[in-house]
């Protein structure tokens, strides 16, 4: 009996190998893709940027506009449109798949091998953990972006007041209401970066809808019923995807070191 569960649990195993490099594979060759026709995507975009004029006046004559009305040229366009959106989509359901599949199968072989209990008793037991493993690992990137931007803020001010020491050690005075761009001691160009901080301070807090002098819980709770008001799970407006972006960068921005900062400025 032992020796029957032993194989198939070998088999089981075999066939959760087997799914999981299927899925990866296919999952690999959907993110290259993706990346591909994004990148063309990105490229005819710049293209139109760079001749927009010309090409705005080729296409609003009887040709142009015939040729946009194409069925082909119409579903080339949705291709490129469409196809980054939801092949990232496809690509994340993939993971999650793959995730909830295998791992469901793996216990049960480790199980029939060897005696090892598995973690949950059916699938929603896995669906709820990969749930919470994303949900940290979004948290974790947040973090570490929102750290990055504190990093280069800070690097900003360190050099705008390195540059203000230098001049006045040289000068005799410091030009503080100086805030074009500026030449410092080691030929590099600076500019006061309190102005352009302040703007972006309160255009985040703006987009939050709250008030300049918010404290982080109240920036959190903001966020968060923004989130949710724009998720694009839960909204489905044109813009919603685009909102949530914005949304999640204004948060980002307005972290702990930066609500210090702005305090003190004003």
């Amino acid at each position: 009996m032992n020796t029957l569960k032993k194989i198939a649990g070998k088999v089981l195993y075999a066939i959760a190998k087997l799914i999981s490099i299927i899925l990866d594979v296919l999952t690999k060759i959907i993110e290259t893709i993706v990346t591909i026709v994004g990148g063309i995507a990105k490229g005819f975009i710049a293209l139109i940027g760079m001749g927009g004029c010309l090409l705005v006046f080729m296409l609003a004559g009887p040709l142009g506009f015939a040729l946009l009305l194409h069925p082909a040229v119409l579903l080339t366009i949705l291709f490129f449109v469409i196809f980054p959106i939801l092949g990232t989509k496809f690509v994340s359901y993939l993971k999650y798949i793959k995730y909830i599949i295998t791992e469901y199968l793996f216990d049960r072989a480790y199980y029939l091998m060897d005696g090892i209990s598995y973690q949950f008793k059916s699938f929603n037991g896995y669906k709820d953990k990969y749930k919470k493993m994303e949900y940290e690992r979004k948290r974790k990137e947040q973090q570490r972006r929102q750290e990055e931007q504190q990093k280069e803020w800070e690097e900003k001010f360190r050099q705008w007041n390195e540059y203000q020491n230098y001049q006045r050690r040289n000068n005799g005075h410091t030009n503080y209401e100086w805030y074009g761009q500026n030449t410092g001691y080691d030929n590099q160009t600076y500019a006061n970066p309190t102005s352009e901080f302040k703007s972006k301070y309160e255009k985040s807090c703006d987009l939050l809808g709250v008030g300049y002098d918010a404290d982080k819980y109240q920036i959190k709770l903001a966020y968060r019923k923004k989130a949710k008001e724009y998720h694009p799970d839960l909204n489905k407006s044109p813009n919603a995807t685009e909102m949530f972006q914005q949304i999640n960068n204004a948060y980002e921005f307005l972290s702990d070191g930066n609500i210090e900062r702005y305090k003190n400025m004003i």
